[in-house]
């Protein structure tokens, strides 16, 4: 029994891993808030100098920033960098598909965005 609800821990475990890794956010601090068959909501903390993955967007995102930012964004096709700043409160969208390039906190503290993904 107790072997069972281990393995059953260690699987469940890996399966987040993964899902993470696949969309690009493993190394980052993530909770979800909020999940159904509809919506999927997590809060993202990006520390100063950890790079987020880049990956492909599996749905479409409406992003809102929850504190100040500035990050570089590395475009993954042409490698060209740029930095933007974002406001708290400021929101944007990216539609499913689309390339998630790596995103660099080059602020001087973490910043907070949460992250809603909209469900098939």
């Amino acid at each position: 029994m107790k072997r069972t609800i281990l393995l059953t821990a260690l699987l469940s475990s890996a399966a987040t891993i993964l899902g993470l890794w696949s969309a690009g956010w493993a190394n980052l601090p993530i909770m979800t808030k909020l999940e159904n068959k509809r919506v999927r909501v997590k809060e993202v903390t990006y520390p100063v100098g950890v790079p987020r993955t880049p990956y492909i967007r599996p749905t479409d995102q409406v992003i809102v920033f929850l504190d100040d930012s500035r990050y570089e964004r590395l475009d993954s096709q042409t490698k060209e960098k740029t930095v933007r700043e974002r406001k708290a409160g400021d929101v944007i969208w990216h539609d499913k598909g689309e390339d998630a390039p790596q995103l660099t906190n080059v602020g001087t503290k973490p910043y907070r965005t949460l992250v809603i993904e909209l469900l098939d």
